[in-house]
């Protein structure tokens, strides 16, 4: 184990608590904590970023807007990244805009997370952020805002996403950390194609993934969400990559995961990933998504379907089902393609079948 590993585990395991009860479902005695299931809701970005015909800003405030109405407590709103390589992001500018000036109306306040490729990204960004931050009167009317930034976990993946290898793609992230430092911004930061790649093939090496991880909580990120990009991912790949990264120090609380669910895989995998006691999940409402980099995977893991999930199983989310499903239902049809949530058509459909009822009363 390298220098690395070692220095990072010793500091983690020295101030970690005692050890949470793993996931499971057959237990009396489950405390609030453990049953609690965070959902970070990536539709307005990832699941739009591919979307080939043009999405209006208003939709996507409206996507935005509806979200917070539903009880989701974090919610990835848009990217930095350059308008030549991802044309559905060129508005983020404007969605920041819009979301500091006038913050989507919610039952608890929210988390907006922006994503930045590079140093330029982050310049567009703050732009926005300090001519918001220096003109507002009060602190406590602007919503929490995080960063996000992404690697990945193999070579050829990182090249044909960044243009760059996973080493510079690191030195890259170094002024951005620092510099979201010193403005108070948390930074999360994903490793795509964990659990399989386009280009390499659907073996990645755990300790590689791993290696990243630790290397990018030590240079300041707040949280890890480990990508299965291209939906390769298997229960016991899942299983073999989350015992890699625990026995490199990282904690479970700075851990995500992000399932695609291009092979049927993503709610397997994330029981798996429950059973060993990651609580926060990344999702599209409607399984919105694809990636323009990783040829062939289709969307997310649907938002309805893990919620539903989540609760069949005695945990809690926060989030009103009914309420998701009715946004999964109004964006798959703004944009003109089928609800990929089997658990939000048939809430739907229950929803309908019972005010039919109500009517013939």
């Amino acid at each position: 184990m390298s220098s690395k590993f070692t220095c990072l585990r010793t500091l983690r395991l020295a101030a970690r608590h005692a050890p949470r009860r793993t996931f499971a479902t057959t237990s009396a005695r489950r405390s609030p904590s453990d049953d609690h299931v965070r959902i970070v809701e990536v539709g307005p970005r990832d699941g739009l970023q591919n979307e080939k015909q043009s999405i209006p800003v208003a939709t996507k405030l409206e996507l935005v807007r509806r979200l917070a109405e539903t009880g989701l407590k974090t919610i990835e709103a848009g990217s930095f990244v350059s308008p030549k390589w991802v044309p559905q992001m060129a508005s983020s500018d404007e969605i920041l805009s819009q979301i500091l000036k006038s913050p989507p109306a919610s039952s608890s306040p929210i988390t907006y997370q922006f994503l930045v490729p590079n140093e330029k990204g982050l310049d567009s960004f703050l732009s926005v952020y300090n001519n918001h931050t220096t003109s507002s009167t009060s602190s406590t009317t602007t919503p929490k805002i995080e960063l996000s930034i992404f690697t990945a976990a193999t070579e050829s993946f990182t090249r044909k996403n960044t243009n760059c290898s996973i080493a510079e793609s690191l030195d890259r992230f170094k002024p951005i950390m620092t510099r979201a430092k010193d403005a108070s911004i948390p930074v999360r930061a994903y490793i795509s194609v964990a659990l399989g790649c386009p280009y390499e093939g659907p073996n990645v090496d755990p300790h590689q993934t791993a290696s990243l991880a630790v290397s990018l909580l030590e240079m300041g990120a707040d949280e890890i969400s480990v990508a299965d990009t291209t939906g390769m991912g298997t229960a016991p790949k899942t299983a073999e990559l989350l015992k890699t990264l625990f026995a490199a120090g990282i904690e479970k609380k700075d851990l995500a995961l992000h399932f695609h669910d291009t092979y049927g895989m993503a709610l397997v995998n994330t029981v798996v990933a429950l059973e060993h006691g990651i609580r926060t999940f990344d999702s599209a409402v409607g399984g919105l998504g694809g990636c323009p980099f990783s040829p062939g995977a289709t969307g997310n893991v649907a938002t309805e379907d893990l919620v539903h999930l989540v609760s069949s199983l005695g945990a809690k989310t926060d989030v009103d089902m009914e309420k998701l499903s009715e946004v999964g239902e109004w964006i798959s049809g703004q944009l003109g393609r089928a609800n990929e949530s089997r658990a939000g058509k048939a809430t739907l459909a229950g929803l309908r079948r019972g005010s039919k009822e109500k009517a013939k009363l």
